[in-house]
């Protein structure tokens, strides 16, 4: 029996939409690879400091990323400029600024010992790189101080100011920030 023209379109359409559908793999891979350069662009936007285990970092409610600069860290009995040791002893700043037994002029030459060894390697820092970018002809060099939340203040400010002598006056303190809840609650 012969089939109309209307029969034949409706048996082609028919059978065109009741074969199962397939997968198309090259959409899914499209999706993936998008994917994956959101996932590579938008990791740099945060920034962990490499701090030792040693340090135990004050708690701040600083929003401001950290930049790449010279890395000053005071450990309790040590400071390392760039990871590399620059003085250490053996009593811990903190039990050497508050033991009454410890003479005034032992701290004093412990702290100018740290000061001339801090001055030393900033200076050479800076002889490496001679050339200054317009910013940093205007704020002075930059230099990111992970300290420990138990050194003292005051050995903190000594080194801020052998810095700002040095030409580093773009100074910045490593802090733990604390989550916006945690801020609240508080």
């Amino acid at each position: 029996m012969k089939q109309s023209a209307r029969a034949k379109r409706l048996a082609k359409h028919h059978k065109r939409f009741s074969s199962t559908s397939k997968l198309n793999l090259v959409s899914l891979m499209d999706i993936f690879t998008i994917l994956v350069f959101f996932l590579i662009v938008n990791q740099s936007e945060v920034r962990v400091l490499e701090t030792t285990k040693q340090i135990n970092l004050p708690v701040s409610i600083a929003e401001e990323l950290p930049s790449e600069n010279v890395l000053i860290t005071v450990l309790n009995n040590s400071v390392l400029v760039q990871e590399r040791s620059v003085w250490q002893q053996d009593v811990a700043l903190n039990e050497l600024n508050n033991n009454p037994q410890v003479g005034s002029n032992q701290v004093d030459s412990n702290n100018e010992q740290l000061i001339d060894a801090l001055k030393t390697e900033l200076a050479y820092l800076a002889a490496k790189r001679p050339q200054l970018s317009e910013s940093e002809q205007e704020k002075g060099r930059s230099v990111t101080i992970i300290g420990d939340a138990a050194v003292p203040y005051q050995v903190l400010k000594q080194i801020m100011a052998a810095c700002a002598d040095s030409d580093y006056r773009n100074m910045s303190l490593a802090v733990k920030q604390i989550a916006k809840s945690t801020q609240n609650e508080g």
